[in-house]
């Protein structure tokens, strides 16, 4: 049977996966200066980010029609979807919505569509295991299951320069994001069932990564067995030290590293750190 793998953009594709036949990356927009920006492969980080810092009005995103998931499907037996978190964006809702029309229209597809209740780094992870699962000849059936009770043991942590970004699209409380600001308090923040909670914090930078070894040291169950996955935001050098403190601390079976596309970009902000596992 073949499969695909479809996620929207903020999966965080590598390169080399976007080349691959069984992935596709359904883009969302971005809109920040008064300019639209495809969460493609026309991309540039560099030029988005200085039009983040220069914007009047909040930078946003928006989801994916549900037609342009539906093109996605085209082509493969199996189809598994992995979509930003549903309390976060409506991409999961619009994933859901084309699997019901493509259905509908005489798709014979298996179509599943994963509410990654993460995002980012998280994504990845999940389509990184999806992959490893259907490349083996796993039933599409039992990849579900397996692939869902992941999610429920997930653990997705970040820590970001600013929260402004997060706080103006009404993804944080107003509260946290005015004391993080104005204190230089930055919170180690997590995500709870997909929406996003402080699990510690402290001042600056660098502090506020060694808390966040802590928690992974807390929160890891048989890390032997598992690969962390880290998005990166502008900050190679952060994160190769943070890869290196937490392989000090923790003993993953592998820390992966990856470069931020656009959605991750507009929310993590240039600095931000986002890991998963």
């Amino acid at each position: 049977m073949s499969y695909r793998i479809v996620g929207d953009s903020c999966s965080d594709f590598t390169e080399q996966e976007l080349a691959m036949e069984q992935y596709r990356q359904v883009p969302l927009m971005l809109y920040a200066d008064g300019r639209t920006f495809v969460d493609d492969e026309t991309f540039d980080q560099k030029d988005f980010l200085d039009a983040v810092l220069h914007s009047r009005e909040v930078p946003r995103s928006a989801c994916p029609a549900p037609e342009a998931f539906m093109t996605a499907f085209e082509g493969a037996d199996d189809i598994y979807v992995v979509t930003l978190s549903s309390e976060l964006s409506g991409s999961y809702n619009s994933a859901a919505l084309a699997k019901r029309l493509y259905h509908e229209q005489g798709g014979s597809a298996n179509v599943h569509v994963f509410n990654s209740r993460s995002a980012a780094a998280g994504q990845h992870l999940l389509v990184r295991t999806i992959n490893r699962y259907a490349s083996s000849g796993m039933p599409f059936e039992e990849v579900v299951e397996r692939v869902e009770a992941m999610i429920a043991r997930m653990e997705t942590l970040f820590v970001l320069e600013t929260l402004d970004v997060l706080q103006k699209n009404g993804r944080l409380s107003r509260v946290a994001a005015i004391v993080a600001n104005t204190l230089n308090i930055k919170p180690v923040m997590a995500a709870d069932n997909g929406t996003i909670v402080k699990a510690a914090q402290a001042r600056g930078m660098n502090k506020a990564l060694n808390k966040m070894v802590e928690e992974i040291k807390k929160r890891a169950v048989h890390p032997e067995e598992k690969i962390l996955s880290m998005t990166q935001c502008n900050c190679p050098k952060r994160a190769a030290e943070l890869r290196d403190a937490i392989g000090a601390a923790v003993h993953f079976k592998e820390i992966q590293i990856l470069e931020a596309r656009g959605v991750s970009s507009l929310y993590a902000c240039d600095g931000g750190i986002v890991i998963s596992f």
